[in-house]
């Protein structure tokens, strides 16, 4: 969809879908995608539950599937009804599972699922439609906070205590007081950004968050994880996080200077592209029962996604200029392509 986007944007396509086709495909099909991999993957885990399958998971799916392609090809009430109506299945199947398991704990993963699927419905309602865009990436951001301050802390004082590193006994332990502070205010700034996103104050809500979740990066002890990229790269996706606040807020204090579009893409290509590889490439080696240590193509994988997402930020400032655009989408694109060819067989269950 990425290059797709960029061959329009040009005219080189016959493909006129504009900014708002752009920005539904990657939130609510590669996104939305996304949240679910998650969701049916680590919801097991958390309830001790058998995870969705066989037919559930192919209906599940059938319908994302559906809405992609009825999106592309048509756009009336009927197709909208469609689109929208993967989101709400998916967080009615985690609800069910976190009841069912009893999984109280986790009861604000199915929250922020709950709010992405409403601001789907949001987004095909022309008056909302900006605001719904921004209420996603909110979800987004207070997700990636929240699972990533379990998982960033955990993953990487397990390796150290492994490695016998003397930094394993400064890192702090996930979801202290500091933390919820963090998260709190990230989630203050994200709310006034939706409803008030040009407002002075947003702005500083939004800088000063990006500054506390600098401090709580840093009590994770991300420099000294240097050596083993499956760790580093967790930290270094999380600092997209702090970028995208920073960024946004002072798109809006100093709208001169900073163009908003560098905030986007430093949730969108920043954060959500580094983390989902940083995770996918985690999992997939955990699960498939392989060493939790990256290759030399797992590395490359990092590198790509990274320069991709920066190569974005620097169109952003230099007005979309070809060269900067088109490089950063084909860069950020191969980093998902390597991931596909290089871990299909793994996944699909092909010795190596």
């Amino acid at each position: 969809m990425v290059p797709l986007w960029v061959a329009e944007y040009f005219g080189w396509t016959g493909y006129a879908h504009g900014m708002a086709g752009h920005a539904h495909e990657m939130l609510y099909g590669f996104l939305a995608a996304i949240i679910c991999g998650f969701a049916l993957t680590a919801i097991p885990n958390w309830t001790g539950r058998s995870p969705v399958s066989g037919l559930g998971l192919a209906g599940l799916f059938g319908l994302w599937l559906a809405g992609r392609i009825a999106y592309l090809l048509a756009d009336n009430i009927w197709v909208s009804l469609l689109d929208m109506l993967f989101l709400v299945v998916l967080a009615a199947v985690v609800i069910r599972e976190i009841l069912a398991g009893k999984n109280w704990r986790n009861m604000p993963v199915a929250a922020i699922i709950v709010l992405f699927a409403a601001s789907h419905i949001a987004f095909h309602q022309p008056d909302y439609n900006a605001a719904a865009i921004r209420a996603t990436f909110a979800v987004a951001i207070i997700l990636i906070a929240l699972i990533g301050g379990r998982i960033v802390p955990s993953f990487t004082r397990n390796w150290l205590t492994a490695e016998n590193h003397a930094a394993r006994t400064r890192i702090a332990a996930p979801m202290q007081m500091f933390d919820k502070i963090a998260l709190g205010l990230t989630g203050l700034a994200l709310i006034g950004w939706i409803v008030l996103p040009f407002q002075m104050v947003t702005g500083g809500l939004l800088l000063v968050a990006g500054l506390v979740q600098l401090v709580r990066l840093a009590r994770w002890q991300g420099l000294a994880t240097l050596s083993e990229p499956l760790v580093w790269s967790l930290h270094a996706g999380y600092i997209w996080l702090i970028a995208a606040l920073i960024l946004t807020g002072s798109a809006i204090i100093w709208p001169q200077h900073i163009p908003p579009a560098a905030g986007l893409h430093a949730i969108a290509a920043g954060l959500i592209g580094s983390m989902t590889l940083a995770v996918m490439t985690r999992a997939s080696l955990g699960h498939t029962g392989r060493p939790r240590s990256a290759s030399a193509l797992t590395t490359t994988i990092f590198v790509l996604v990274h320069a991709g997402a920066m190569l974005r930020i620097v169109a952003a400032f230099d007005n979309n200029e070809i060269v900067w655009l088109a490089s950063s989408g084909v860069v950020w694109s191969c980093a998902f392509a390597v991931f596909a060819v290089g871990y299909a067989p793994m996944l699909m269950g092909v010795k190596r």
